[in-house]
């Protein structure tokens, strides 16, 4: 018996936040049509379906593997092209190599205005080794996606050319956030330090192992963020992609921090990175950083900061869940280097 192809959705929850209805998760498929699975943001990511009803836009451009749909036949060039520059210079970052033509572009729908919230969403089918059905929203003031949403959701429609297969989510999304504006990037940053300061940070062992998207998602966007920080920042882009790749095929992420960044485990992981945050994300040495290829900055258009505000309000966290960032004012360190940790 022939088997359907297997949906797998993302929805790009990392500025002013596009959040689908959380309803029941089911897999349901309908005479082999694959059905959208509702969750948060994007990793094990990918069939979006886009909302029924959403008001046409106004002009439209085609490139080699983009379609855009936008207000303007001027903005929609402008997307398009930025899109199959980010294509090109987001695979060679990756990759070492640019992407081959796909066999069907991807659809953009662009919503463009100075008072929307910056957001995104792409959708994409694995099956059997393979991936179509590439599907691409944004929205957001033009300087926002620009520089921000386009590059973040390119990469992940590069991801997934190269892995053909889900990724566990912080690696996708904090992948995808490293390629932001720095202003973007240090909202993140800004972010993660009231996550871990009021008991809303997520267990490296849990955070590995998830494979969707937590009630509380805004912490994994964070942390996924600062974790790829760290380690891009002592190997580069395509030795993280290695490392994950490693790491998909065995399963075994301590196994590959071991041989990719002399960390013995998941757990030590924790603990290095928990340390690296408290000194206020440092730099590498300069004998380290002298070693790693260096990724160029192709987000470097001044812009103003995006809202801080998730849409639909503050997001609610899991009921019963004790994180282990969860620690008292004033409670010293039980050693040098590392955190009380409540389990």
């Amino acid at each position: 018996m022939t088997r359907a192809p297997e949906p797998r959705t993302r929805r790009d929850t990392g500025r002013s936040r596009v959040v689908p209805s959380r309803g029941t998760a089911s897999r349901a498929r309908c005479a082999g049509v694959p059905t959208a699975i509702p969750r948060l943001a994007g990793l094990t990511a990918l069939v979006l379906l886009v909302a029924a009803g959403t008001t046409a836009t106004a002009a439209g451009y085609r490139t080699a593997n983009f379609i855009v749909d936008a207000p303007t036949d001027s903005l929609a060039r402008r997307i398009g092209d930025a899109a199959e520059q980010y294509r090109h210079t987001l695979a060679i970052e990756w990759l070492g190599s640019p992407l081959p033509r796909w066999s069907r572009p991807c659809p953009i729908t662009a919503q463009v205005a100075p008072h929307l919230g910056a957001g995104g969403a792409t959708s994409f089918v694995f099956d059997r080794g393979e991936v179509f059905n590439w599907t691409m929203t944004i929205q957001g003031s033009e300087e926002r996606i620009l520089d921000s949403v386009l590059p973040h959701e390119v990469t992940h429609t590069v991801f997934a050319s190269h892995f053909r297969r889900p990724l566990p989510r912080w690696a996708d999304e904090g992948a995808c956030t490293t390629v932001e504006h720095p202003v973007e990037r240090a909202r993140q940053h800004r972010l993660l330090i009231e996550f871990l300061t009021t008991g809303r940070g997520i267990a490296f062992p849990e955070m590995f192992a998830m494979r969707e998207y937590p009630a509380d998602v805004l912490p994994l966007y964070s942390q996924g963020y600062s974790l790829a920080r760290y380690l891009i920042d002592r190997g580069g882009r395509r030795k993280y992609v290695t490392f994950v790749a490693e790491g998909l095929a065995g399963d075994n992420w301590s196994a590959a921090l071991r041989r990719h960044y002399g960390v013995p485990d998941v757990a030590q992981m924790q603990t290095v990175w928990l340390d690296w945050v408290k000194q206020g994300c440092p730099a590498p040495p300069a004998t380290l950083a002298a070693a790693t290829p260096q990724a160029a900055d192709w987000t470097g258009r001044a812009r103003g900061q995006s809202p801080d505000v998730a849409v639909g309000g503050e997001t609610p966290v899991t009921a019963g869940r004790r994180s282990i960032y969860a620690v008292q004012a004033g409670r010293a360190a039980s050693a040098p280097g590392t955190v009380p940790i409540r389990r």
